[in-house]
């Protein structure tokens, strides 16, 4: 169940989104955004193993062709878990590489009639080919981080409002290796009114730990590129720029070329990479890490008041009999009554100045122990059964009593 500052939070987006008008309400609604990001938790997943293949058919080459790239990705995936080199991978058969291998990817791809040329990548199970590559332990992680991917082509800049090559990019990208622990959002929803390209440049802080905590995010990770089109379908350049918080603190920055629009995807796999690589050399060094003052503590659960300790043991009325000479003797015996722990209520039953007086006590306790209370206050007690006869002891009772905490009856 969302909380209450959380639920308030989203109103206000909502809120803010009916203010923009019809325009980006129908765009909304028009599908041209939201790309998840894929699950890499079970796989691991190892790219640009290129294949050239000849058989006796264009799919009998095909099929020659995944055989080989599942042997150099395997050798690949070790040598690159291990650091150590390819030639020092073992030699699998093909029948225990098909139970660790879970897919195949095609990066690029061209089918003859007798022949078979391709990029392709191999994603392996990581519970059963985990252990034989060394990396069957889990990585070490960074806090999570906020990544907010913008595209600038033609000088406009645009993140998650529309889809794009970059988004695409890091959406396909298997963070399962990477000591970044990404939250990518997937451009549904409010992510395009919350985390869009104009938002990497809005200083204010309080806004960016409302959104931070609405992602379950410690700091932002911000992944630039700039792309530059020497003519529509030819060549580009493009710059990326890695920045890490509010403020963006520069990180590094790297160019990366395509030579046509088919080349594109390649260059932003490429790129995203290499951006992943400087984000975890950041982090390493201690750059990339969470701000205390960008997540929002939740206030402490209000005090429980407790109730007053009363003394133990259950209420017993109990009767006195007191000497009282006088009235003035009669009030000064109420008070130093009433005044004793564990007395609840005094009431007089019968009155006789000059004699002796009954007076009912309500007692946390038993007899014994009002017994015992009124002798620790200088009085002389004596008992007969249920009832208390008690008596001032001249030499040590003050000869001005404290004033009695209520009016006895008449």
């Amino acid at each position: 169940m969302p909380s209450p500052r959380r639920t308030a939070f989203l109103t206000i987006t909502a809120v803010a989104a009916l203010a923009v008008g019809g325009a980006l309400v129908a765009q909304m609604e028009s599908g041209d955004r939201g790309i998840p990001p894929i699950d890499s938790s079970g796989t691991l997943e190892i790219t640009g193993i290129h294949v050239d293949v000849g058989g006796k058919t264009g799919a009998e080459a095909r099929y020659a062709g995944w055989r080989v790239a599942q042997r150099e990705g395997f050798k690949a995936m070790w040598a690159k878990s291990r650091g150590r080199p390819v030639s020092e991978a073992p030699n699998l058969p093909d029948s225990v590489l098909d139970g660790l291998v879970s897919s195949i990817i095609i990066e690029r791809e061209q089918i003859g009639p007798n022949r078979y040329i391709a990029d392709l990548g191999i994603l392996f199970d990581r519970a059963r080919a985990g252990e034989m590559l060394g990396v069957a332990g889990q990585v070490r992680r960074s806090a999570p981080m906020l990544l907010i991917p913008v595209m600038i082509s033609a000088g406009s800049p645009v993140a998650v409002e529309s889809r794009n090559p970059w988004q695409r990019a890091w959406a396909q990208f298997r963070t399962v290796q990477s000591p970044i622990d990404y939250v990518r959002v997937s451009g549904t929803g409010v992510d395009p009114l919350l985390v869009n390209a104009a938002q990497v440049r809005r200083p204010g802080r309080a806004w960016w730990r409302n959104i931070l905590d609405l992602y379950g995010a410690a700091n932002v990770l911000v992944a630039e590129v700039e792309l530059r089109r020497l003519y529509p379908g030819g060549p580009s350049i493009a710059r990326f720029t890695g920045s890490f918080g509010p403020d963006r603190q520069l990180l590094g920055s790297f160019e990366l070329t395509a030579k046509d629009s088919a080349d594109l995807p390649r260059m932003m796999n490429e790129g995203v990479q290499r951006m992943d690589a400087l984000f975890a050399q950041a982090a390493a060094a201690g750059i990339v890490r969470g701000d205390p003052s960008l997540i929002i503590v939740p206030p402490p659960p209000p005090v429980e008041e407790k109730e007053a300790v009363k003394p133990t043991g259950p209420d017993t009325a109990i009767q006195l009999i007191v000497e009282t000479p006088d009235p003035a003797s009669l009030q000064a015996a109420i008070g130093y009554i009433r005044n004793t722990p564990g007395v609840q209520a005094v009431t007089e039953r019968s009155l006789a100045f000059g004699g002796t007086s009954t007076l009912f006590v309500t007692y946390a306790g038993d007899i014994d122990a009002l017994r015992n209370a009124l002798l620790a206050r200088n009085w002389n007690v004596s008992q007969a059964g249920g009832t208390l006869r008690i008596s001032r002891r001249p030499a040590t009772l003050p000869s001005a009593p404290p004033s009695p905490q209520g009016n006895p009856s008449p």
